[in-house]
Parts: C-alpha cells; sequence; structure tokens
C-alpha cells in the first residue's frame, strides 16, 4: 500500500491531465504521501526515476549548490554509470546562470559565474578559493601590471586568460553566448547543460558615493558591480542596483522552456539581489517562473541572521531588504500573490512566516556535496518529486 500510494501520487502530480491547477496544492497533496524512502530509491540513494531539474545560480553558493543536485542525482562527477551502478541518465539538471557580473576588461569577455559553474561541475575550480583555476598561476597578470595596464584591481590567471581569450573570439566572430558557453563546456563536461540567462546584454551597475581621494570624491557615479565588487569589497556609500540592459533583454534560448518543462524549479541560496536579482530583470523568466506548472522552492542564503559567503548582505540593506530568511523570502512573494515562490527553505533554528509560501526549516550548511544533497534533497520533497 505504501508503495502504491508514491507511485499513484507520482503519477497524479505528472499526469497533464491530473496536474493540480496551483502549485500549493500539488505541494500540499503530496505531502501527505508515506513516510519512508528505501522502497523508493536505489540502494545507494538515488532518485529511482527521471526527474528535470531546473536551478537559477548565480557565483560560487551556487555552483556548489548545483554539486549538491549531482550528488542527488548521480550526474557529472557523482555519475553511477560507470561504477558498476543503474544508468541515471534520464536525469537532466538545467542551470539558469546570472550574467549580470559580466564585463569587458583587457579586451576580453568575463563571465565570472558562468566560468564558476563550468569550472566546479567540470572538476577544475579551485576548492580554496571557490573560483578561477585550479593550479593557476599569474604571469599574464603581473605583465599587465608591468605595462600599467588598467584595472589593477581585477586580477586574471592564466590558465583562466584561455577560457576568455576563446570566448571573446567566438563572440567577436558572431556567435551569441548561449552557443559560446555550450562549445565551451565540450571542454569540461560538467554533467548539467549551463544556460546563460540571456545573450543580450544585462549588466549590473552600481549607484556609488565615489570615496576619493581625487577631485571627484563626493561625487555620485555609476560603476560597474565588479569594480564595487572586488574593488570596493561592497564597503563604499552605495545607493542603487542598475541592471543595465536588462530592459531590453529577453530570456536565452532554452530558459523559459527549462523552466517551464521542469518537474521542479529550484532558487539556489545565491544573492538575492545581484545574482537571482539580475535573472529575474531579464525579460520572460519572471513570467515563466510565474506560469510554469512546477513547484518553484527557494533556498534562503542567511543563516543566523547573515549571509554564509559573499556581501548578500551589503545588497539587500541597499534595496531596503533585512538580512532575515523572512525578509528576503517577502522579497521573493508567494506565486499565489505576485511572487515566484511556492515553498521556502531556511536554516535550521531560524523563523519565517510567509503568506501563501510553505516554509520547512533544515540545515542549510553546504560543507560537502552529500550535505548539500541532502537540502536539494528536501525540497524535492516538498515539491512531490521526491518519493
Amino acid at each position: 500500500m505504501i508503495q502504491f500510494r508514491r507511485v499513484a501520487l507520482w503519477c497524479v502530480y505528472h499526469s497533464p491531465a491530473w496536474r493540480p491547477i496551483s502549485p500549493i496544492f500539488t505541494i500540499g497533496l503530496l505531502s501527505l504521501r508515506a513516510s519512508g524512502r528505501a522502497n523508493a530509491e536505489e540502494p545507494n540513494g538515488l532518485l529511482s526515476f527521471g526527474v528535470k531539474v531546473t536551478v537559477l545560480v548565480g557565483g560560487v553558493g551556487g555552483a556548489r549548490f548545483l554539486l549538491g543536485v549531482q550528488h542527488l542525482l548521480g550526474l557529472g562527477q557523482f555519475g553511477v554509470k560507470n561504477q558498476g551502478g543503474p544508468n541515471q541518465d534520464a536525469h537532466e539538471l538545467t542551470a539558469v546562470v546570472n550574467v549580470g557580473d559580466d564585463a569587458w576588461m583587457f579586451g576580453v569577455r568575463i563571465c565570472p559565474d558562468l566560468d564558476t559553474c563550468m569550472y566546479t561541475l567540470g572538476g577544475g575550480i579551485d576548492s580554496a578559493r571557490g573560483w578561477g583555476h585550479r593550479n593557476e598561476t599569474w604571469h599574464a597578470k603581473e605583465e599587465l601590471a608591468a605595462y600599467g595596464v588598467q584595472p589593477d584591481w581585477f586580477g586574471l590567471g592564466d590558465r583562466d586568460l584561455a577560457t576568455h581569450l576563446v570566448r571573446s573570439q567566438m563572440l567577436r566572430a558572431g556567435y551569441p553566448l548561449s552557443a559560446v558557453t555550450e562549445a565551451l563546456c565540450r571542454r569540461w563536461s560538467p554533467g548539467a547543460q549551463l544556460l546563460p540567462a540571456s545573450d543580450d546584454r544585462s549588466e549590473t551597475h552600481v549607484l556609488i558615493t565615489d570615496p576619493g581621494p581625487g577631485e571627484q570624491a563626493g561625487d555620485k557615479r555609476a560603476v560597474h558591480f565588479q569594480e564595487w565588487w572586488v574593488r570596493y569589497r561592497a564597503k563604499v556609500p552605495t545607493e542603487s542596483f542598475a541592471f543595465v540592459g536588462a530592459d531590453t533583454a529577453t530570456a536565452g534560448p532554452g530558459v523559459t522552456e527549462a523552466i517551464e518543462g521542469a518537474d521542479v524549479v529550484l532558487i539556489a541560496p545565491s544573492n538575492p539581489v545581484v545574482s537571482v536579482g539580475a535573472i529575474l530583470a531579464i525579460g520572460g523568466i519572471r513570467g515563466a517562473l510565474r506560469t510554469t506548472s512546477a513547484p518553484v522552492i527557494g533556498y534562503s542564503p542567511i543563516i543566523a541572521g547573515k549571509p554564509l559567503r559573499g556581501m548578500a548582505d551589503e545588497c539587500l540593506s541597499v534595496i531596503g531588504v533585512s538580512s532575515t530568511s523572512e525578509a528576503v523570502g517577502e522579497h521573493y512573494g508567494a506565486r499565489s500573490s505576485t511572487g515566484i515562490l511556492d515553498a521556502w527553505l531556511i536554516s535550521e533554528g531560524d523563523h519565517a512566516t510567509l503568506d501563501g509560501i510553505e516554509v520547512r526549516s533544515v540545515p542549510l550548511l553546504m560543507t560537502d556535496p552529500a550535505a548539500t544533497a541532502e537540502m536539494v534533497r528536501a525540497g524535492m520533497d516538498l515539491a512531490g518529486v521526491s518519493p
């Protein structure tokens, strides 16, 4: 009876004829299933049926979250098809990646979030820093400094520079960013489809008060997000963020389809303002999240009143949002109203009461891929996708 109930509920959720109109209803229905997973999973703990997971991500935390998804689904570095285990090729993981951090520097196009996801999933990330190539060298950076080339606050590693050179050459030849990313991923085999949120320019800029020294000290000026983040470490008087180009940018190829065709959409615990917020600013993406039949599950980036890494608290304060899980959940909002969330996972010991959003407290420390996989499992449980 227990196994029959799991199968029956899975069929209800995946059948277009029976799929409930309200994602909240779907979550509520599937939360009534019998407890226990052993009969619905393979012995190694992997899900025993194919699922399509789409994740909105940005930055180091987003890349590590993707590793947890892969660990749960047996994809990428955690694939089991060559290790004597069951073939999990039916699972599909798609990441919609922030492009707001992208910039032209030193004559090359730099896409920090796309590269961090690609290197992380492809096994080439510098794990100590969380970004850039493993075993990196810095000879080009040293030579640029010797020539006095600006900006002197942003450095490119030699191995990383190769990626940017290939990307820039292809972009100048007329290839869109999505096609360039697909080509770069052939070298890394990330075990997931990495989709730029847009092929169009949509860069995050920041209005600051110039900290000086010089005649312009105290003047307001706009700087690229990279300068605000890397040069100033977000420690300058800041007025606002602007997603330059987002008003005319449209979702990249496959992005809305990945959201609309997913079994579950996960919002990674990335920066709500300049990572997830920059993605949502692009035309078509928020609308796809609002109308998809898949449950949309978000993960709070706040633990014990602070973001675990990065400078999300500085970003949140600029837009007037408190650094609490409840405030960030309210910022995203419920799909039953005008927002994007059906459910919201917060850290153990935290509290949030959100109208129209189911809230659950779980461990949210991404200490390793296995721990992150349990975070992912909790979200998929809420969505009714994980048995």
